[in-house]
């Protein structure tokens, strides 16, 4: 009993101390610019010349500053300068290396230059490799050396030209695996070719240092201290999409040194861990099995808060904070959740600052009016909760195998087949039970946002819907049969064989999970009599089939690498046949009028003709149909009141510098929704006191 007392007034203390009990943070943090949020997997790279993954990006983004960006609050989407002063010049040159005029037609272009002006004085983040001593240490020394918080010393220096030109030259080192390598090598004069260099320096000298200033690359060129050229092959007008990626951010050479330091490796001091950029924020904690922390740049002064978007994002509050310089939180806190459900509890308890919405959640959060609209529920209004929606520039489709002599081909019975079974398989219900509303039914490959996509009648898929009441509607059901019987096979029996079709589907759905989803796909063949076998495989064997064409039907999606029609129409072009030249036409679709005007628009600047072209190109894939069109995904996030300036913004990866965070109303809003039960507490303390009282009492009587 001597130990039980002390102990049970000291709990009783502490629940007097008014401290929340279940709160995940430190009690220092308390009314601090921290953004709280989470990942759900390690990312892989961290260096911009190997990452490509969306965990990675999230990162990334906010680390490095390429030249270019996405404007946060305007759409359609567009380019505005985020590192350059100002959107690249561009000249056009002949093949004599002539200056051409700024109209010239692109059959004429045999070089673009993009002439790129960087602000000045921009500095990298605190980094130990921006000190010349730190390449010094003893081996006493670098044996102390476990992080680079083990070093006593950092620097900074200022951002320049060559360090772009640097990273280009990097994006074909021999020892990084570059995602982008292949397509750059078809574009910037001379990387090809300076890859093979690279080589066979690396091979030579196989222990040393490889210094890429050593060798010069054609293509890129720095012209002085804040400008650099990059010459492209041809006209090539998305390349100013690839310099707002974290592919094409400044790297000092420095960094690359630093981090080839005998003993680097080996602590796990490298790029791809402790990334060294001149953006907003620089990695400050990476525990990739626990949490992350971005921590704001101190030398970042060279952006401010737009002061333009859209109509209604005034009214909205979302230009409130023009002019005000960037970021606007100090610190983002990454917590590793590998489960939903957590994940949710500690959103709705105020822990997390904004969340997705999973499947299991959804009801809860959301609730849909009978005219479709969204918004969040009752119980989500009385917390402050409020909802963003956009449409992800996304594609799921289901595609048809060309080749395959059922369903693939240019032969009307064919078209009829895949135009019948793209009226039966009913998408808007696929979005209604699988993806509770989150999505529209495709009428192409091209999403809303994108140049070339149509509003309203004009751009409905014709052979699939009807105009009804100012909405698209599916034609119906009996129309799918007309089809599937013009095409030879009467009530899903071929007229020729008097066999029952059987249509095969590739998948790497599997699981109870996905049972649903698949006996939904097969109810919908049914409707036309027609029997779909569904042959599902783990996602190595499935590609093989890809790039075999041993498949009939498979199941697919696209996520836009930059928001240009040519990003998706590419996926149809008959030179991007996955079977022979391994593109990215998983249909091997071939259509000779298709490719020759895609040849035409690829290059094209947006405009009234390029538009038409589209138009052209559309028309043919609805009456070809190698897709179901599928549809393109919506995204919903949800936001506490106290967290500002969210508007969803599908291309630009570095949108939380610009959110802003009332701590004040954090806190006082986390303290009112996690008081704690304390009397529980005090009905067990008063038990326990009475209860050792008795016992004190009874040890008493029985000594007397």
């Amino acid at each position: 009993m001597r130990y039980v007392l002390p102990a049970l007034l000291c709990l009783l203390l502490v629940a007097c101390d008014g401290g929340l009990w279940n709160d995940p943070y430190p009690a220092a943090d308390d009314g601090k610019s921290i953004l709280y949020t989470a990942f759900t997997e390690r990312p892989k790279h961290l260096d911009p010349a190997q990452a490509y993954s969306e965990n990675e990006y999230e990162f990334l983004a906010h680390i490095y500053s390429p030249p270019l960006q996405y404007h946060y609050l305007k759409r359609p989407y567009q380019l505005v300068p985020l590192a350059a002063s100002e959107m690249p010049r561009v000249t056009y040159l002949d093949k004599n290396r002539r200056r051409l005029p700024d109209n010239v037609a692109a059959e004429r272009i045999a070089y673009s230059v993009y002439e790129i002006h960087i602000k000045p004085n921009m500095r990298y983040q605190p980094h130990p490799a921006f000190v010349p001593d730190n390449y010094m240490l003893t081996a006493g020394e670098m044996g102390r050396i476990h992080s680079l918080n083990d070093f006593s010393r950092t620097g900074t220096r200022e951002v320049t030209a060559a360090d772009y030109a640097y990273q280009i030259k990097r994006l074909v080192h021999p020892q990084l695996h570059t995602p982008i390598a292949g397509v750059m090598g078809e574009y910037i004069v001379g990387l090809k070719e300076y890859a093979s260099t690279l080589q066979t320096a690396a091979r030579l000298h196989p222990d040393d240092f490889l210094d890429l200033n050593r060798y010069p690359l054609p293509g890129v060129e720095v012209v002085n201290g804040t400008t650099y050229r990059v010459t492209i092959k041809g006209k090539y007008p998305q390349f100013a999409y690839w310099l707002a990626m974290p592919f094409f951010s400044p790297m000092p050479q420095e960094v690359e040194r630093f981090y080839a330091l005998q003993g680097m490796r080996e602590r796990n001091l490298s790029l791809d861990w402790w990334p060294v950029g001149s953006g907003p924020y620089y990695l400050s904690e990476n525990d990739p099995n626990r949490r992350m922390v971005l921590t704001r740049n101190p030398y970042y002064d060279s952006e401010i808060y737009p002061a333009e978007g859209e109509p209604g994002d005034a009214a909205t509050g979302l230009v409130a904070d023009a002019g005000k310089p960037l970021p606007l939180i100090d610190q983002v806190v990454f917590t590793l959740e590998k489960e939903t459900i957590p994940y949710w509890n500690k959103f709705l308890q105020g822990y997390y600052d904004a969340s997705g919405i999973s499947s299991d959640s959804f009801d809860q959060a959301v609730q849909v009016s009978v005219s479709g609209e969204t918004n969040v529920s009752e119980e989500m209004k009385a917390q402050g909760i409020t909802l963003s929606t956009s449409v992800a520039t996304s594609t799921m489709y289901t595609g048809f195998n060309w080749l395959d002599p059922v369903v693939g081909g240019n032969s009307e019975r064919a078209r009829k087949l895949r135009r019948a079974i793209s009226i039966a398989v009913d998408y808007e219900e696929f979005i209604s039970i699988f993806a509770n509303g989150r999505g529209i039914a495709a009428q192409s490959p091209i999403p809303p946002g994108i140049f070339g996509y149509r509003e309203g009648r004009e751009g409905i898929n014709r052979y699939v819907y009807d105009w009804v009441d100012g909405v698209p509607k599916r034609k119906p059901i009996e129309e799918a049969k007309r089809l599937l019987a013009e095409a030879g096979y009467p009530g899903g029996v071929d007229a020729g064989t008097n066999q029952a079709l059987v249509i095969h589907l590739d998948t790497t759905s599997s699981g109870i999970g996905n049972k649903s989803r698949l006996d939904w796909i097969r109810k919908q063949f049914d409707k036309i009599g027609v029997q779909l076998d569904v042959r599902s495989t783990d996602y190595n064997r499935f590609q093989d089939k890809i790039r075999r064409g041993d498949m009939q039907m498979y199941y697919y999606g696209w996520n836009a690498d930059y928001p240009d029609p040519e990003n998706f129409l590419f996926l149809l072009d008959g030179a991007q046949a996955k079977v022979g030249k391994g593109g990215e036409n998983a249909s091997n679709y071939s259509n000779p009028e298709f490719d020759r005007l895609f040849d035409q628009m690829k290059n094209m600047d947006n405009g009234p003709a390029r538009q038409e072209i589209i138009d052209q190109m559309l028309e043919i894939l609805r009456r070809d149909a190698p897709w179901l069109w599928g549809y393109h995904p919506k995204n919903y996030v949800l936001q506490h009141g106290w967290l500002h300036n969210v508007k969803s913004n599908i291309m630009a990866n570095n949108k939380l510098k610009y959110w802003r965070v009332d701590s004040a109303q954090r806190d006082r809003m986390r303290r009112q929704w996690n008081q704690p039960v304390r009397w529980p507490l005090w009905l067990g303390g008063a038990a326990l006191l009475l209860f050792g009282f008795w016992m004190w009492k009874a040890l008493q009587k029985r000594e007397q």
